[in-house]
Formats: C-alpha cells, structure tokens, sequence
C-alpha cells in the first residue's frame, strides 16, 4: 500500500450497514473492496451484488488475506469487541461500526493492544467526517460565533417495528436504543464540548425484553454547560439537535446526516450552511481511516481512541443507574 495503490478493503458482516458503507466506497477514486465475509451466507450474494471478486464463508480468511489493507466491521453490536480482536491479532487496521464495543472495558483493551502493537483502529462514527459536521465544528469552535456554548440538546427517537428477536430488541445481540441510536446524540454532545459529563441523571423505560426503549438524559459539564438528549426505538420524533452560546444558537436537522444547518445570531444575524454530498455519505468516515493508513497514523485525530473511550464509559454509567446489563457482562 503507498499512495499510488488502491486502499483495499474487506467487510466483516453483509447486513444493511455493509451495504451503506459499500456504496459510500464507491465514491471513492483510490479505495477498493477487495473481499467480503459473512458466517450466515450472505457473502457470495453480497459479492455478486457489487461485483467483489473475493468472498468467504469464515472472517479469519478475509483478516488473514495479505492483499486486504483495513477491515469494516459491520456485524452486530455484541460482536465487535470479538471482531476487532481477531483484526488486531492479524495486525489488521481496522474501522469498527458505532458503538464501538457494548462498554468501556471492552473497548480500553483493544485500544491497550492496538497502540501497543502500532495497528490503526477507529470507531466507524460515520457523522463525524460528513462536509456539513466538518464546517460545524468549525463555526461552533469559533468564539466569534455562538460565543461560549452553553448547551446542547440532540433527540434521536425512532418507531421500530421489528420483532421482539431483531436485534434492536435482542438482549443477546446487545440492542437497546442506547448503542444503537442514543450514541449519535452522546457523540454529538461529546464533539461540540470537547470534554465529558462530571455528572449524568438519566430515566428509562425498559421494554418487554429487558432492553432500553426509552431514556431521558442530563449532562452538566465542568463550566457549568448542560445537555439533554433523548433516544428511544419506540417512538418517533424530529432528529434535531441545537447548539446554544452566548451569542446565539445553531440548529441542526437530521444531525446524524446532516447536508445543512442554521445559524441564528442573538443581534439578528442568521446563516444557513449547506453541504449536499453523493451515495450513503459513509464514504467520508472511509477516507479520514484511509488518509490515517497513508500518514502512518494509528488513530484519528477527528474521532480519537480516547474519546471513544470516554463516550463509552458515559453510556456504562447510564446503563448502570438503570441496572441494565448485557448477558455477557453478568
């Protein structure tokens, strides 16, 4: 791999994220699918589909394949952590689907043995790298803007309708709203203040198999800034999220996909920033891994392994004031 080759990349799990991430791929001009793995049949339809010349019926043979660069994980969430491992264990680079694993003690020993082995490792935090995110930290971290952010507000609530065994509501395939869409806005929160909560109250309705359904959430920060933020699988709402400072407020539609936001300045002022993109848009969270590859860089400066930690070690503690504990963790 140098800068004249094709990155090439393989996939661990064919579900719908595989297919996201994919087509986000094939926007960009030096990356290439090189193989697909799938331990539930789904790899050689897959492959068909997107013409990927390399397919297997085991992830060891795609980890162990010498022309793949770096590893997608896009299996369900209780198989990260086993996931990377086994990339790790190759030397494998690797970029992981949000959450990165179901909690921070998961997570703090992949990042022990990929900094100790120098292997580049990153969460798959897709909204992080899109155009519009990327001019939003830019305008939120300008003082000459909103001024001191004060607060953040983020709701991510979706109605599923899936059965009780899909994995949004599979104890044993670590669902729950939390990981799957309470991330996004605990995320956001975590970019836009640049510190973790020193104090966190939350409530939650826990569903008929034990997982979160609904929560209500309250961060207060060192300087006194708060957040709130809602996630749920149960019921729908708008996925806006506000951004307030001293000097105004930014508003946020679709935060966790954003092609636009709007800036409302306290003297009157207002902005709107657009940022249209092409295909899925996962293609930016796979070129920021690709450039880290090329710099040599074992993590990203955007999305760092210690923020990842942290943003995991906040939703341990929610999960713990509700008593919520995956199978694997008792």
């Amino acid at each position: 791999m140098n800068d004249h080759n094709p990155i090439k990349w393989g996939i661990l799990g064919c579900g719908l994220i595989a297919h996201a991430f994919t087509k986000g791929l094939e926007e960009i001009p030096n990356a290439t699918l090189e193989a697909v793995a799938s331990n539930s049949g789904k790899a050689k339809p897959f492959a068909e589909k997107y013409g990927i010349q390399k397919w297997y019926d085991d992830y060891e043979e795609v980890v162990k394949d010498s022309n793949v660069d770096i590893i997608y994980i896009a299996t369900t969430h209780n198989f990260h952590y086993e996931n990377m491992l086994l990339c790790l264990n190759h030397r494998k680079p690797v970029l992981s689907e949000k959450p990165f694993t179901i909690n921070a003690s998961q997570t703090k020993h992949l990042i022990e043995i990929a900094r100790e082995n120098q292997i580049f490792m990153m969460e798959g935090m897709w909204t992080r790298f899109l155009p519009a995110v990327v001019k939003l930290r830019e305008v939120v971290h300008d003082k000459e803007t909103i001024g001191e952010v004060t607060h953040f507000r983020g709701d991510f609530c979706v109605r599923m309708t899936h059965k009780k065994e899909h994995r949004v509501f599979n104890p044993e395939l670590a669902g729950g709203a939390l990981l799957d869409v309470g991330v996004y806005p605990i995320s956001f929160a975590s970019m836009i203040m640049k510190q973790s909560p020193k104090r966190i109250a939350s409530s939650v309705v826990l569903g008929e198999t034990g997982v979160d359904i609904f929560s209500n959430i309250s961060f207060t920060y060192s300087n006194d800034a708060t957040a709130t933020i809602t996630s749920a699988n149960k019921v729908e709402m708008p996925h806006n999220a506000y951004i307030v400072g001293t000097e105004g407020y930014i508003h946020v539609p679709d935060f966790s996909h954003p092609r636009k936001f709007f800036l409302y300045m306290n003297d009157g002022e207002n902005k709107t920033f657009e940022f249209p993109y092409e295909s899925t848009g996962f293609q930016y969270e796979a070129l920021e891994a690709g450039e880290c590859l090329l710099a040599k860089k074992i993590e990203s400066e955007t999305l760092p392994l210690e923020e990842t930690l942290e943003i995991m070690e906040t939703m341990d503690t929610l999960r713990s004031q509700w008593g919520f504990r995956y199978p694997e963790e008792i």
